[in-house]
């Protein structure tokens, strides 16, 4: 009875082993496709945004610095640093330069639909 179940065994291991060294002999003879770029134009963060009606521009990263402008939802802005957890900015339609909390202000997330 022991036999029977041992050569069972190895002929299961065998068929099943079969089908795997045939797919590896033809991956080795079949050509690799091209290599794809490693970032892709939709892997990249998109552009920052607001995730409120306003969010004040401030002199220094905190709250009880003084607020040298307002950033309204629409605004174009560019991001020049961060630093815990504030962001410093120009906004573009103003021109004002400043600190903005990241509580309000995030990145667009892209993903690559493959």
């Amino acid at each position: 009875m022991r036999f029977t179940r041992a050569a069972l065994c190895a002929v299961a291991i065998a068929t099943a082993a079969v089908p795997a060294a045939a797919s590896a002999a033809t991956a080795a003879t079949t050509t690799a496709p091209a290599a794809t770029p490693l970032v892709r134009a939709c892997d990249l963060p998109g552009p920052w945004t607001i995730g409120t009606s306003a969010v004040k521009i401030r002199k220094s990263p905190t709250t009880s610095s003084t607020a040298v402008g307002v950033l309204y939802k629409g605004h174009r802005f560019t991001v020049h640093s961060s630093r815990s957890g504030w962001h410093y900015i120009t906004d573009l339609t103003t021109g004002v330069k400043g600190w903005v909390s990241g509580t309000y202000v995030y990145r667009d997330v892209r993903m690559c639909l493959d």
